[in-house]
């Protein structure tokens, strides 16, 4: 989010500026279609600004490797499964709602699979309400790291 933030701020909030600036330029704004497009443009970044700044201002750094949580699963931890069904194995780590990416196997705290996760141990089953029903998955281990 910080990397995010600062190419707004450096990079784009300058650029879209730029952007108006030459719209403007060109003459009437009532019918000029790339000043329009400037100014929603910077409406986009100036919100996005906005929410990154409110995010990291409440933001708390959670370190997994300090969490004492008797071999449960929490927020931060990582769990292996085994789905009962396919017996395919994966490894999610469950993460806050922002840094969710499941390209990188790393599933938001609220999510179905977490909120079945959460509080259980290795050997424990979860159920999971998915689309196509109810899905188990074993949890083979939990670390903290």
């Amino acid at each position: 989010m910080k990397e995010e933030l600062h190419r707004l701020k450096t990079i784009e909030r300058p650029a879209v500026i730029n952007a108006i600036a030459e719209a403007r330029a060109q003459g009437d704004l009532s019918e000029n279609a790339e000043y329009d497009a400037a100014k929603e443009r910077q409406g986009f970044i100036e919100g996005r600004i906005s929410d990154l700044e409110a995010k990291l201002s409440n933001a708390t750094i959670i370190d997994p490797t300090q969490l004492e949580a008797d071999g449960r699963v929490v927020f931060g931890t990582t769990v292996d499964l085994e789905d009962l069904e396919t017996g395919d194995t994966v490894t999610y780590q469950v993460v806050g709602d922002t840094e969710a990416d499941i390209r990188m196997n790393q599933i938001s705290v609220s999510s179905p699979i977490a909120r079945a996760l959460i509080g259980k141990s290795a050997g424990d089953v979860a159920e999971v309400q998915a689309p196509s029903g109810i899905r188990e998955y074993a949890v083979l281990e939990v670390r903290y790291v």
